[in-house]
């Protein structure tokens, strides 16, 4: 029960995270190169195109080739996920909590103590789940980092859940 983290308070539907199992979540985000990059909002439409693109002219050059034997690809994707440090945005679990309209901040809970953080702030929250391919079992399960990557340095640790308030 120590890896298990909730998201509770004034939220219609309460939530019970298991950060052992966001390896496998595509949502999950390559904290070693994340806050590095110039975070854009994503045009959907656009990625689909160019990897579309990416594949029809892979297939021009080359082709067809058919997933069985993209051995070398499948084998990276593999070390990544052994060796990574991925994190999970915290977004998607607080729309899915549903939380009411009077809500204006997220406390986040830990045995260190409570941080309460603007709901908006609290929204870009990345939660790291695996440090070099290794789950944070010491002190985490997750460490909550800033969105903006301001806390890279001290992330919020030893995080038993989230209170909406």
């Amino acid at each position: 029960m120590d890896n298990i983290i909730f998201i509770k308070g004034k939220v219609k539907y309460p939530i019970t995270l298991d950060p052992g199992v966001w390896i496998f979540d595509d949502r999950r985000l390559d904290l070693k190169t994340y806050f590095n990059q110039v975070n854009q909002a994503v045009d959907e439409l656009e990625n689909y195109t160019k990897s579309i693109s990416k594949h029809w002219d892979r297939e021009i050059m080359e082709g067809a080739v058919y997933p069985p034997t993209l051995k070398s690809e499948k084998k990276f994707e593999k070390e990544k996920v052994l060796t990574g440090t991925f994190g999970m945005p915290l977004l998607p679990f607080i729309h899915n909590a549903e939380p009411e309209t009077t809500v204006k901040t997220l406390i986040v809970e830990s045995t260190d103590g409570e941080v309460a953080l603007p709901i908006e702030q609290g929204k870009e929250l990345i939660l790291c789940f695996s440090k070099n391919g290794k789950p944070l079992r010491q002190d985490g399960p997750v460490y909550a980092f800033f969105g903006d990557g301001s806390n890279r340095d001290k992330p919020l640790k030893n995080i038993k859940g989230f209170r909406l308030n």
